[in-house]
């Protein structure tokens, strides 16, 4: 188990194959995947692991597991990815949860975590975070972490154009 992170509450780690179950659990769940517009299949879900394990390896960020200090409940995933917006790769953190762990801010306390790590860390400038237009749960958490829109884009998936704002935040 490699501890990349960690906060009052929680341990953000590198992402492993025993962690496919727990990630199916949100990976299938269409509420959590709201803006993904679709639940994953079970193959969808192996190559999102295999992806996270991937950069990882590759650029040295990733989503990591997000686990409770007290409890050892796998909570969801946070992390930095490297993200292509209209042709620029930028990175981004990104955080996806397990519903029953919804408005707990483990979210935004991940993020923030995130956020210190890319700027402290990895010699980041700038921080990006990609949220579909409708999904303002996600937007607040980029917003409590200091993060503004400063773009609106068009994202191509599954077939579809799919309405995206562009949240930024500074090195401090």
């Amino acid at each position: 188990m490699t501890i990349v992170l960690e906060t009052d509450r929680l341990i953000l780690r590198q992402l492993e194959e025993y962690d496919l179950d727990d990630l199916k659990e949100i990976l299938q769940d269409p509420i959590a995947m709201v803006a993904y517009e679709h639940a994953f299949s079970d193959e969808e879900c192996c190559d999102w692991l295999d992806r996270m394990m991937l950069r990882q390896r590759r650029d040295g960020i990733s989503l990591y597991a997000v686990i409770h200090k007290e409890t050892g409940d796998f909570l969801g995933q946070c992390g930095l990815t490297m993200q292509d917006v209209e042709g620029q790769l930028l990175p981004e953190v990104g955080y996806l949860f397990k519903r029953k762990f919804w408005h707990n801010g483990y979210a935004t306390e991940a993020a923030a975590a995130c956020l210190d790590y890319g700027f402290t860390q990895k010699g980041l400038d700038t921080i990006y975070c990609i949220v579909k237009h409708d999904n303002f749960p996600s937007q607040a958490v980029a917003r409590r972490n200091g993060m503004e829109i400063i773009h609106s884009f068009d994202k191509f998936y599954m077939n579809k154009h799919m309405p995206h704002v562009l949240f930024a935040k500074k090195k401090p």
